[in-house]
């Protein structure tokens, strides 16, 4: 039977790759971080229920771990295809775990000795890791990383793996899949609001993305759910969120709207209102953007909890002797005042995954204007590229929420599944 690639283990490639295997098909999910689970792991909750966002990720990550027709190349990106529809061969460049996957076992025992601490990438930079880490406790497949550029070889984790899993040495290597068609499910990643230099991003520590406040609101994050300042640690009174930081502004050619700032800020005001009632919560914004089934009903429940909506855009956030003085016009009734929020939420908007356009240029796929992947007809075969094949699905298309993704990687299997059957 022909095999089947997805690249990206988001919500929308897991999806994908196990709707194909489900169908008896072999899927070799690649992705280049060590564990699957995108930005959606990252989460606290999803809008708008409210659900646990692991409770829902987590039981498909295992699906994956556990399904036979699943080969799951983490820390593994595609460097190469040729080939055409049912004949692919795809060249994958696999980067050294310095763990031994087969000997692990996930029993944390070298994270506790490691004595190293950095920036945890998982936590968005507000939390810490160890050298030899975890990004976060439900990761799959559960094996440890050991990161040799800022490992100190001090021999500790050498010495307490009682299977001697963790190597002192490994090399990158390169293999070849030969598949009968390719999903691709890349992603996006944030909007990096330094670009907007005058929010005071990185220079005012109270000022953070909605990424790093869905870290901090997190129960399993670097505050164990509980809000801080990160200037003293101490419990905010108010928070300001400001919308479309990245999103729908020509003087840095992001034209379009990422769809789900306005829910998520919202998501994210609620759980502060749930959580702490004295909490002034504000949404700073353009329009409100509630496409979705039960987002308007959401957005109305967010009123009614208390929240206050501004509609207007600070130019600027400014630092003062006490704290940040934010100057605003309410464009509803044209009146200007100056707001005084402990922390302010900047809600970057969605941009390509790093790396995507590369990978477009490799496999012959034309990009849009904001160097998303371009379908063929966005309308009539949204999950379709010129090359055949060739699919994408999820976030690498467009800014999307989560239901959206996954109907599309399940869209995606079943073009790719098609496709196996047919190359026998």
């Amino acid at each position: 039977m022909a095999e089947v690639a997805v690249i990206g283990g988001g919500v929308a490639g897991i999806q994908a790759a196990l709707d194909v295997a489900n169908h008896g098909v072999r899927v070799h999910l690649i992705e280049r971080q060590p564990t699957i689970g995108g930005h959606m792991a990252q989460l606290d909750k999803t809008f708008p229920t409210n659900d646990c966002s692991m409770c829902i990720l987590s039981p498909k990550m295992v699906d994956v771990a556990r399904n036979p027709n699943i080969i799951l190349h983490t820390l593994s990106e595609v460097t190469g295809i040729e080939g055409e529809v049912g004949d692919f061969t795809i060249t994958v460049l696999r980067h050294p775990r310095f763990v031994d996957e087969d000997e692990c076992n996930g029993c944390g025992d070298c994270i506790e000795v490691c004595p190293v601490e950095v920036y945890n990438e998982f936590d968005a930079g507000i939390g810490v890791r160890k050298a030899i880490y975890k990004p976060h406790p439900q990761i799959v497949p559960d094996v440890t990383i050991r990161d040799a550029d800022h490992c100190i070889d001090c021999g500790l984790c050498y010495d307490v793996c009682g299977k001697d899993a963790v190597l002192r040495e490994e090399k990158e290597k390169e293999f070849t899949l030969h598949v009968a068609s390719v999903i691709i499910a890349t992603g996006f990643t944030t909007f990096d609001p330094q670009i907007k230099g005058q929010y005071g991003y990185l220079r005012y520590p109270d000022v953070i993305t909605s990424l790093e406040f869905e870290r901090m609101i997190n129960a399993s994050g670097p505050t164990g759910g509980k809000l801080r300042k990160i200037s003293d640690g101490t419990a905010p009174e108010s928070i300001l969120f400001i919308q479309c930081v990245g999103s729908r502004d020509m003087t840095i050619k992001h034209g379009y709207c990422s769809g789900v700032c306005c829910m998520y800020a919202i998501k994210n005001a609620i759980l502060i209102k749930e959580k702490n009632p004295s909490i002034e919560v504000t949404i700073c914004y353009m329009d409100i953007r509630a496409y979705g089934k039960g987002y308007e009903e959401y957005y109305e429940r967010a009123k009614d909890a208390g929240i206050r909506f501004l509609r207007g855009i600070p130019g600027e956030i400014i630092r003062t002797k006490t704290g940040m003085e934010v100057p605003v016009e309410d464009t509803e009734t044209a009146e200007y005042e100056v707001l005084t929020p402990d922390i302010v939420v900047l809600s970057v908007g969605m941009e390509p995954a790093t790396g995507a356009k590369e990978i477009a240029e490799k496999f012959g796929i034309p990009v849009d204007d904001n160097d998303f992947f371009q379908p063929e007809d966005l309308k009539l075969a949204p999950v379709n590229t010129i090359k055949p094949g060739i699919y994408i699905a999820g976030a690498a298309v467009a800014p999307k929420d989560i239901p959206d993704s996954v109907t599309q990687g399940e869209a995606a299997a079943m073009r790719a599944f098609r496709d196996a059957i047919r190359a026998g």
